[in-house]
């Protein structure tokens, strides 16, 4: 006689259920206040932004629409003889400041890097003091600057103390010259966290390569100019986004180094657009000029994202 046993169905416990689907809603739960907030502070606005570009707002917001008439104003005053605004002087700016801050700290931050990487002596003591200048806002970059370089208590009064009476250095003062002393601030800035950037990179070389490198008989230079850089390439692109993100949005450096911009001498298109929404009263037109800002932006973010993601996908 045979005796079958059918098999017995044992439940899961109702605990384990709970905590996977605690597991699978907490995330979610915890990120949705934080994606609520982006949403509608940086893309809503960014949206309503667009929106003003389009109406002829004043002081405040209007639903009129004008179309881009106020994009053409700017364009119009972009290739007169004469603009009567500063959105020229602004456009020139950047040109300059842009190419000098970026080029600059992308040099010098490569050079410090290498340096660094000898594995000199102090090397622990030598790259906080690179970076902390990265550590301080740049309010206080700029008025620390625009007080080293003012004529009257700065360097050029040190120098005359010292009896070089015939020195003179009034570029914060200069309106033609002011624009260089905001570069070199930011390019003092910055170039410590592009040394860090650099440096990272520079670490994460395969070491066989450089020894094949050397026994193959390759100077420094070439090794470094041949093999590293070409291999650093990402972090080159890295370091390019950042610096031309930061470059196109500096506003507070360029008001404390030249005391609030008088006469627009050092007129970026951040402080045009400041300028235009809240002092001048032409909303519409400041709003047209943070779009045109962002899509400046845009321009570089999304081609440098794309690559980065086709690189993954490879």
């Amino acid at each position: 006689m045979t005796i079958s046993v059918a098999p017995i169905a044992v439940a899961e416990p109702q605990d384990s259920t709970i905590r996977d689907k605690l597991q699978h809603y907490l995330p979610r739960l915890v990120l949705a206040p934080s994606f609520l907030l982006v949403l509608v502070f940086v893309y809503g606005f960014n949206l309503w932004t667009l929106f003003l570009s389009f109406t002829n707002s004043k002081a405040f917001a209007s639903s009129t629409l004008v179309g881009l008439a106020n994009y053409q104003k700017l364009w119009t005053w972009t290739f007169e003889t004469d603009p009567p605004s500063s959105w020229y002087t602004a456009l020139v700016n950047m040109g300059i400041f842009g190419g000098l801050y970026v080029s600059i700290c992308l040099v010098l931050g490569l050079t410090l890097a290498i340096l660094l990487d000898q594995k000199i002596r102090g090397e622990g003591i030598l790259r906080p003091i690179y970076l902390y200048p990265l550590a301080l806002s740049f309010i206080v970059t700029g008025t620390a600057w625009k007080l080293f370089l003012d004529p009257r208590i700065g360097l050029e009064k040190a120098v005359h103390d010292w009896g070089w009476t015939s020195f003179h250095f009034d570029w914060v003062v200069n309106p033609r010259m002011m624009i260089y002393c905001v570069a070199i601030a930011a390019i003092w800035q910055t170039s410590g966290f592009v040394m860090a950037m650099f440096l990272a990179g520079l670490r994460g070389v395969d070491g066989e390569i450089l020894k094949a490198a050397q026994i193959d008989g390759a100077s420094a230079f070439a090794t470094y100019w041949r093999i590293v850089i070409p291999i650093m390439r990402p972090v080159f692109l890295s370091a390019l986004i950042i610096l031309t993100h930061m470059a196109i949005k500096s506003y507070d450096l360029v008001i404390s180094v030249t005391g609030k911009n008088p006469g627009g001498a050092a007129e970026l298109p951040s402080t045009f657009m400041y300028s235009y929404t809240f002092t001048r009263n032409q909303m519409a037109v400041g709003s047209t000029s943070a779009v045109i800002m962002l899509m400046t932006i845009a321009a570089i973010m999304v081609p440098y994202l794309y690559s980065e993601l086709r690189e993954k996908n490879r």
